[in-house]
């Protein structure tokens, strides 16, 4: 079986997600790194991707010089990462996909619904993949969730406690830090930012564990601190269309919380509790019972849960290799077998959809509104 080819757009020297995407494509075998435009500086672009080993007449300077460069090629890439600013994803998804080009896009998939609606039906007329990297739904433990709760293990989810909150933006004299800045400024992050760059992996993972999805919200926001034009904490109540109550909290002023990303879900006979902090570990409380804790690697667990880990019980894989299975259920779907989880751009399309709907909540005094894309109500 042949590797797949694999180009990258952005994720160049110094990229905080460049790295993940990188060890977690080439972590199982399934893709060559074959192309990338990594920066936009074309010229140290360049040179960074030769440096990786990507050959120079595919080591580009532009998204567009990668386009025309690959589209015609007999040996063209199979999939392109797409890991640049918030407000490039629309434009570059397109064109590739409209190209018959796989793509994965880091989340947000697009900064207005209207766009996420858009590449939903780009991607159904080109019959290609459009992914969205909410790779914390890739960890085996939080698939091991997911099956149980459809499995009926724990009765049907009633609620959904959980948080992605760090203290990582607390510093008011971090402000000018561009890595900090363009997080709160909405010509580069869009109309929210806290709850559009951590909370809705926090909302995606409640609609993948409960295979459910957000029907309605009344959000809260608060810039806590006074130059910062988007939200650095937010706080959103949901509900799914199962019937399923939601509480989300997250924010990047939480001084004392490192990642904090944790899910909470309480069935009618039972619960389930994870914590990114600690992946390998997943909690069970049946109703009146013991609480048990589920291991990573143990035997028994669901399909989904084996499939995705590579080593032995009590050895950590981590985010990279949640990002690696992401690409494992790429690898499979563009070869045409049958995937489990692997977020699209309708789960892309919902987020934005969420998040949209949160800042308009909130600036009417968290108000109920429809958290649905008009495509899908």
């Amino acid at each position: 079986m042949r590797k797949l080819k694999w180009g990258m757009i952005g994720g160049g020297e110094g990229s905080q997600i460049g790295p993940a995407h990188r060890l977690g494509a080439l972590a199982d075998g399934h893709f060559e790194f074959a192309a990338g435009a990594l920066d936009h500086r074309p010229k140290q672009g360049r040179a960074y991707a030769q440096s990786l080993g990507i050959a120079t007449d595919r080591a580009y300077g532009d998204w567009r010089e990668m386009l025309a460069g690959e589209k015609d090629r007999d040996d063209r890439i199979d999939l392109v990462t797409i890991a640049t600013p918030n407000s490039t994803h629309f434009g570059i998804t397109k064109a590739f996909l409209e190209a018959g080009f796989n793509v994965l896009c880091e989340k947000p998939m697009t900064m207005t619904v209207e766009e996420g609606e858009d590449i939903v039906r780009t991607a159904e007329k080109s019959g290609k993949i459009c992914a969205v990297n909410y790779c914390y739904s890739a960890y085996p433990m939080v698939r091991q969730a997911r099956a149980m709760v459809k499995a009926g293990e724990i009765g049907k989810p009633r609620l959904v406690v959980t948080s992605f909150s760090h203290g990582h933006h607390a510093d008011a004299a971090d402000a000018d830090n561009p890595r900090v800045r363009w997080r709160y400024d909405p010509e580069l992050a869009g109309v929210s930012g806290q709850f559009a760059d951590c909370g809705i992996h926090a909302l995606h993972l409640a609609s993948f564990i409960c295979n459910d999805q957000v029907e309605s919200l009344s959000a809260d926001f608060v810039s806590t601190i006074p130059s910062r034009t988007l939200e650095d904490d937010a706080m959103v109540n949901f509900r799914m269309s199962g019937g399923t109550a939601g509480r989300l909290w997250t924010s990047s002023v939480a001084i004392g919380r490192q990642h904090g990303f944790d899910i909470q879900i309480f069935g009618e006979t039972g619960g389930l509790k994870w914590f990114s902090e600690q992946p390998n570990q997943l909690i069970h409380t049946p109703l009146n019972g013991r609480t048990q804790i589920i291991e990573k690697g143990e035997g028994g667990l669901h399909n989904d849960a084996t499939r995705l880990s590579r080593v032995a019980i009590a050895h950590p894989e981590g985010f990279p290799m949640a990002v690696a299975n992401v690409y494992v259920d790429l690898a499979a779907a563009i070869r045409g077998d049958v995937t489990n989880g692997l977020p699209t751009a309708a789960d892309g399309v919902r987020s934005v959809a969420a998040v949209h709907t949160a800042v308009a909540s909130a600036n009417e005094n968290g108000v109920w509104l429809d958290a649905r894309p008009p495509m899908f109500r």
